[in-house]
């Protein structure tokens, strides 16, 4: 796919919370590079070193500043028709100003959404056709229903049979929504036990960037529990940072984890069993994640709090399961069927 005057150029808008974002933005852009087309990213988050393409830094719309202090007056939702412009933010206009020289400087041949309403109706409204990523939960609401139906084309990163069970939406939007699979930015590996090691069974914790969905009292009473367990905790509150995880993953016999969509897409990937505790999000997005795990035969056990589970018999209950069955939920071909959908939407 290119244009006249050289390669397409697609956007790709990266919320900035949380980094589940960012790594499916980049899986996608990495597709997208393999076919030609030149992906420009734009989001507040820093430039990663391996993004293949232009990277538009966008200013905060979410910081504090002075004479906003009144909410009422700040009208962030416009009465509900959107999710977040409040009046007179500096940042807020900066960043659909730098958002909009950039649509008009780039022409791009289409832009993705992941996620933002207001950024889905401003690229709309100068005439590109915009992919909006619809993420799970509760979703029925007068802004998210303006930002599908300005959209496209609407992608979710579930398997296909669980739509209904993670997203809550008019059926006519949710008809439209086409469920790509988890996208880990990671290859899927081969189902195979823990890599063999003396000592007792290992468990690692992921936490997340965007908060755990456990107190560290709750994991220290659960640690405490378990005696006959190693257990590491990576990421989160008091987790070690590591951009690859994939190494502790492999030597892991269970993985504990929130519901964060690359949280699951990632241990999926490994094909490694979870204890799955759903953390609370806007919109019940990680709630009606873990119904959908809970319900539908995956490789995990799900907790609606780490403090409901009697360990290690949760431990050695995850650790029977098959993590072989994640095959249906990250597959290794959602990012190309992500990049088959935005191409489809190109002119």
């Amino acid at each position: 796919m290119s244009s006249a005057s050289g390669p397409a150029v697609v956007g790709c808008y990266v919320h900035h919370h949380g980094s589940g974002h960012l790594h499916r933005a980049g899986a996608l852009a990495r597709e997208l590079a393999s076919r030609g087309v030149v992906t420009t990213g734009l989001s507040s988050l820093p430039r990663p070193a391996d993004w293949p393409g232009e990277w538009v830094d966008l200013p905060r719309d979410d910081g504090a500043e002075p004479g906003l202090d009144d909410p009422a007056a700040r009208a962030p939702d416009a009465g509900g028709r959107l999710h977040w412009v409040p009046r007179g933010h500096a940042g807020l206009r900066a960043r659909h100003a730098r958002i909009a020289a950039w649509l008009d400087t780039a022409r791009p041949a289409a832009v993705v959404v992941d996620v933002s309403v207001e950024v889905a109706l401003l690229v709309r409204l100068h005439g590109v056709p915009v992919v909006g990523v619809v993420l799970p939960g509760v979703r029925d609401d007068a802004a998210h229903r303006l930002g599908h139906d300005v959209a496209d084309a609407l992608v979710g990163l579930w398997p296909a049979g669980e739509t209904r069970s993670v997203l809550d939406v008019a059926p006519e939007v949710g008809a439209r929504v086409q469920a790509l699979g988890g996208l880990s930015r990671f290859p899927v590996e081969p189902a195979r036990v823990a890599e063999r090691h003396p000592g007792p069974p290992r468990v690692l914790v992921l936490g997340g960037s965007g908060g755990d969905a456990w107190t560290d009292d709750e994991l220290d009473r659960a640690v405490a529990a378990s005696p006959g367990w190693e257990w590491q905790v990576l990421g989160g509150t008091r987790g070690t940072w590591v951009a690859d995880p994939r190494e502790a993953m492999r030597r892991a016999d269970v993985v504990l984890t929130h519901a964060g969509q690359n949280a699951l897409a990632e241990v999926a990937a490994m094909r490694r069993p979870a204890v799955v505790v759903p953390a609370a999000r806007p919109h019940d997005e990680q709630v009606r994640t873990g119904a959908a795990l809970g319900g539908g035969g995956w490789p995990a056990v799900v907790l609606p709090a780490l403090g409901a589970g009697r360990w290690p018999d949760v431990l050695e209950q995850a650790r029977a399961l098959d993590g072989g069955a994640w095959a249906a939920w990250c597959d290794g071909g959602a990012a190309r069927r992500f990049a088959d959908v935005v191409t489809g939407v190109c002119p």
